[in-house]
């Protein structure tokens, strides 16, 4: 009993600190750090607080481990208007839009790529690539094309193209694989190479063993 008494203080105050930690780092001067942290602060929460992941994966297609958990609304039009100036609500909708994958979803989330912070766009771009739509390629096409744009979104908007896989993504992606900063460019080829995969019958993503022994034999 007593073993078992200073486990749990121990861990008590091992969650003390990291949240101490954390709370000390949302407050990054780089934003993007700050609400990376923000969205870690709130997932252990949520983690200490609820069963965690047993509770999203029935919903969730994709069985990730997201940074954030859906906010269990369905209504897109709810979801869309998600505004509480707190970086993990808009990602907990962002994950729900992902989640109910529906043509109303997916065009919330294409519009949703001129909204918020680079972290959050990025973010945006990522689910846009698991959810392999072709509705989103319009929207995706203008945020890659737009130079003005944070890297990190130009990147993610590369690869989410590059998950759809088809013509009009690879002909976008050929189009930049030239850019002016090496991020987007070698994004684009990494793309590239994830459509020639999508569009092949390979089992294996980036199967270089394969491609060595065929080569050799």
């Amino acid at each position: 009993m007593k073993k078992q008494t200073v486990f749990w203080l121990n861990i008590r105050r091992y969650q003390s600190r990291t949240n101490v930690y954390w709370k000390n780092i949302k407050n990054d001067p780089v934003k993007e750090v700050a609400e990376t942290c923000e969205l870690a602060l709130e997932r252990i929460n949520w983690l200490q607080n609820s069963t965690g992941i047993q509770e999203i994966t029935p919903n969730n297609p994709y069985v990730t481990v997201d940074p954030a958990p859906p906010n269990g609304s369905e209504n897109v039009e709810d979801l869309k208007a998600t505004k509480i100036n707190r970086f993990s609500r808009d990602t907990e909708a962002m994950f729900s839009l992902r989640n109910l994958g529906s043509i109303e979803a997916i065009n919330a989330l294409g519009l949703a790529l001129k909204c918020g912070s680079a972290l959050f766009r990025h973010e945006i771009a990522f689910v846009l690539g698991q959810l392999q739509n072709e509705l989103s390629v319009s929207a995706l096409k203008n945020s890659l094309e737009n130079t003005s744009e944070d890297e990190m979104v130009r990147h993610e908007c590369a690869e989410a193209l590059g998950a759809i896989a088809s013509n009009d993504c690879i002909e976008i992606l050929k189009k930049y694989i030239n850019d002016e900063k090496r991020v987007v460019r070698e994004s684009c080829e990494v793309a590239l190479d994830m459509c020639d995969y999508e569009n092949s019958f390979d089992f294996q993503y980036a199967n270089t063993l394969k491609i060595l022994n065929t080569s050799q034999s």
